[in-house]
């Protein structure tokens, strides 16, 4: 089978791309072009789905064998605490056995730098250009570690301790059956903070509970149900399968989106004295722009990856950085996102604004004069989707297009919003966003939009 890198690594169907054979030839790469590095340490890593300590531990022996040293945490764990571990340890690089928010059926890896961020496009290609055809599997002697109170230890140097133990309401935390289980109410026991938290869906789940790990409303139900007769200033963080990334639920089990988070984190942590520049992907919301420009603080978009947003980070002179998919990640911690530290900081700007999240948000709103509607499509494909042939924007929901642009995959430019067509890294589907100042109007884009998508396809 040939294997092609996504946007941090490998992911394919469990037992048909994703094996004990191809897990070994992707192991022999990466320590290949590890020992080619003069590397000597590595850190591995697993999340709760299917088989995945297996193949961690597969993972692990493999590159041992190979005369690396070779340290495998005891899991399952959040991909950020892997990232932390290969800058704890001082490692080369790291593994973590995942497929982060995808449908249940799916494992990967995702291969991680010294700094404990995703590997580069050109790493990536040097690692498939170092896959063998076939190799056997070799047997090698690893370490175990445990560095669960390190990494909170890490917390507790970012986030405000006495800020966060003044929190009156309950705080919900929705795993999903994923590897966050247990993060954020650990994290506050270790501290001795006495904040209420309730857990959902805790149990860990190589299904998920039924549902794909990924924060967004189809797969929340649970969590909003949970939250319709709650009362600010409760809200629910849910993260996703290896807790990079970050859903909110408000009371009345209103879903609070990524855009928005970013933005209330983005104004807080510049009212906390931080400056620089705010890295954002493609597909987040103009409105961060704007709140820039009242405040004072650049913004630079990047395609989608994390990894380009690690890139500006390692450049210096940022102080957030995120996805529309609900990753955030804080340059003073880690070049990688961090699902329980970014819940967190939420907390805290609760707690220190006295203002729960919506208000933060619609202080954001009328900061920047602008309304904020967003939501997103995904369209399973056949085939690949010819983006050439959505470079000339066409008219939608009787709106002219004043502009397209095309840093990753093509958006279409209104005076009333955008629409952005750009097929998935990891998944054969192509997704459709739209934001707009109203929800109807978002909706209305959307269905519009896919069927020139489906002309197309």
């Amino acid at each position: 089978m040939s294997i092609r890198f996504g946007t941090e690594g490998f992911r394919g169907v469990i037992a048909r791309d994703f094996t004990f054979s191809e897990i070994t030839r992707l192991a022999e790469a990466y320590g290949r072009f590890l020992l080619q590095k003069d590397g000597e340490r590595v850190v591995v890593g697993y999340d709760t789905r299917f088989l995945a300590k297996q193949f961690a531990e597969s993972v692990a022996s493999y590159l041992a064998s190979m005369g690396l040293e070779v340290h495998l945490l005891r899991g399952p764990v959040p991909t950020p605490l892997l990232s932390f571990a290969v800058r704890h340890m001082e490692a080369q690089g790291g593994v973590m056995v995942t497929a982060s928010h995808n449908p249940p059926e799916y494992l990967g890896i995702k291969f991680k730098d010294a700094w404990g961020g995703p590997i580069t496009p050109e790493e990536a290609k040097a690692i498939e250009s170092l896959l063998p055809d076939g190799v056997l599997p070799r047997n090698g002697t690893y370490h175990t570690l445990d560095l669960k109170e390190a990494y909170f230890k890490a917390l507790a140097n970012l986030v405000d301790v006495g800020i966060l133990s003044r929190f009156q309401g309950v705080l919900y935390h929705d795993s999903m059956g994923g590897a966050g289980a247990g993060f954020l109410s650990g994290f506050l026991r270790h501290m001795g903070i006495p904040v209420d938290v309730r857990p959902l869906r805790e149990e860990a789940h190589p299904l998920f509970h039924g549902v794909n790990p990924e924060p967004i409303p189809k797969n929340l139900k649970v969590t909003m149900d949970a939250l319709v007769d709650a009362r600010p200033p409760s809200f629910a963080v849910a993260t996703d399968g290896d807790a990079d990334r970050v859903g909110v639920v408000l009371p009345g089990g209103r879903f609070f989106n990524p855009h928005q988070v970013l933005c209330v984190l983005a104004r807080y942590r510049f009212a906390k004295g931080l400056r620089g520049r705010v890295a954002k992907n493609f597909a987040v919301t103009w409105l961060l722009d704007r709140l820039g420009e009242r405040l004072g603080f650049a913004v630079t978009t990047t395609p989608v990856g994390f990894k380009w947003i690690k890139e500006e980070f390692l450049k210096g002179d940022v102080f957030l950085g995120g996805e529309e998919s609900g990753g955030v990640g804080i340059p003073e911690h880690l070049p990688e996102r961090d699902g329980i530290l970014a819940s967190l900081f939420l907390l805290e700007s609760v707690v220190a604004t006295g203002k729960d999240l919506e208000e933060q948000f619609l202080e954001v709103e009328a900061l920047v004069g602008l309304r904020h509607a967003y939501d997103r499509l995904d369209l399973p494909i056949q085939k690949p989707l010819d983006s050439a042939k959505l470079l000339d924007p066409k008219p939608l929901m009787g709106l002219s297009p004043v502009g397209v642009e095309t840093l990753d995959g093509v958006k279409w430019i209104y005076p009333e919003g955008w629409v952005l067509f750009r097929a998935s890294g990891t998944e054969p589907i192509v997704r459709i966003y739209a934001e707009a100042t109203e929800f109807q109007l978002v909706q209305g884009l959307l269905k519009e939009a896919q069927k020139i998508v489906l002309e197309e396809i």
